[in-house]
């Protein structure tokens, strides 16, 4: 074998092992890693950081957890400020420059319009956040939005496979606008029903199907609820034709059974990610289970 003919061999076999490398995404939430699966396959490889049964606003910062930012080439986050416990922290210690600004740094919260933007920032108010409430991810049509602006984000920072992207992003958008039609369709006797919450991570929901939140057992967002709290929501409850007191997979169910047992409202848990239900196992099941959950309360 000449010179030129290894040179060739070696340059052929650095281009092959480029083409084939993965992109490493590093997805805060279940629902954002469930959506990047959605749109890039096997193209990419997926660490997720938390579980439906944590809550996301308090993570620790484990050395496990930096290990995978350090190799990871794009953060996909909520934003909003949900992470803002923990998230710097990270970015911080992992010292990966590819994911801490820019184009390796993708904020779901950024690609949409908010709920419950505060006129101003006051701590005593509780657990507010600056650009709205972040937990859009319980609005499918939000969730559109943001699989447009990532697959656009995935084929900036992996053209070889921007193909790809572009087809699996047009493939979902048929199946998810459909499924849109679907779930409206089932959902419309929730309508105009009231519900009672134990966090404001449902607002977006509330304002897809056309539900009233007419109390939450914390009385300010993310303060836990407290005995007198509870006391005063029981009258609200029980007279304002409440379908239920709803809580997210990770919530310890104590407050809304204590208000269930005073009240006769059925308390209910919803996924609010994927894996809060073990029928929640991707995006589609995330709608189809919570939907079935609600309907369940009709009565």
């Amino acid at each position: 074998m000449t010179l030129r003919h290894l040179l060739s061999g070696l340059l052929l076999s650095a281009f092959a092992l480029s083409a084939s490398a993965q992109i490493r995404v590093f997805a805060c939430e279940p629902e954002w890693g469930a959506l990047v699966t959605e749109l890039a396959g096997d193209v990419v490889s997926v660490d997720v950081a938390t579980s439906a049964l944590q809550d996301v606003h308090q993570i620790e910062a484990r050395p496990s957890l930096i290990a995978k930012l350090r190799r990871a080439d794009l953060l996909v986050c909520s934003g909003g400020g949900l992470e803002a416990g923990w998230l710097p922290q990270l970015i911080r210690q992992a010292g990966n420059a590819r994911i801490a600004s820019g184009d390796g740094m993708f904020l779901a919260v950024a690609q949409v319009s908010t709920l419950e933007r505060p006129s101003q920032l006051d701590r005593a108010a509780g657990d507010l956040h600056a650009e709205g409430n972040p937990h859009i991810q319980m609005d499918p049509r939000r969730v559109l939005q943001v699989a447009n602006a990532l697959a656009a984000r995935l084929q900036k920072i992996d053209p070889a496979n921007a193909a790809r992207y572009a087809q699996s992003l047009a493939d979902f958008s048929t199946r998810w606008q459909a499924a849109i039609s679907r779930w409206q369709q089932r959902a419309a006797p929730l309508r105009g029903r009231n519900i009672v919450v134990h966090h404001k991570s449902w607002v977006y929901l509330e304002e897809w199907l056309g539900l009233n939140e007419i109390g939450a057992l914390e009385a300010k967002p993310g303060v836990p609820p407290t005995s007198a709290h509870l006391a005063g929501l029981v009258a609200l409850t029980k007279d304002g034709q409440t379908l239920a007191i709803v809580r997210a997979a990770y919530q310890d169910a104590k407050a809304s059974r204590w208000l269930s047992e005073r009240s006769g409202v059925p308390a209910i848990r919803l996924p609010l990610t994927v894996g809060g239900d073990e029928r929640a196992t991707d995006l589609f099941a995330l709608f189809d289970v919570t939907i079935d959950l609600l309907l369940g309360a009709v009565q």
